[in-house]
């Protein structure tokens, strides 16, 4: 089963105003969708391009160059070093579950 055609078993509780469900509302309807449908696939979409944007640089070649150059450095401070030792998300398999 894939993480699209997988069961839902999590809940996710969120508070909005009036006007913020009202607008959910309305937009749900025009996709011909439910509250939930609309909901959880706009913030997987956010979530994805958010991630994304972690992952994919866009670079002039000359820039891609100096990026290169400056992999090449030593780091040079301590919270750098805390950055790059982190796991990064794309190290462990992703679901739509996690």
């Amino acid at each position: 089963m894939t993480a699209a055609t997988s069961p839902r078993s999590q809940r996710i509780n969120l508070r909005a105003s009036a006007r913020e469900e009202s607008l959910l509302r309305r937009a749900a309807e025009a996709e011909d969708a439910t509250l939930t449908e609309f909901i959880l696939r706009s913030a997987v979409g956010e979530a994805e391009r958010v991630l994304a944007d972690r992952q994919w640089f866009v670079a002039s070649d000359m820039q891609f160059e100096q990026f290169l150059v400056a992999l090449d450095q030593p780091v040079r401070t301590e919270r750098l070093a805390k950055l790059f030792a982190r796991e990064s998300v794309f190290e462990k398999p992703f679901t739509i579950d996690d």
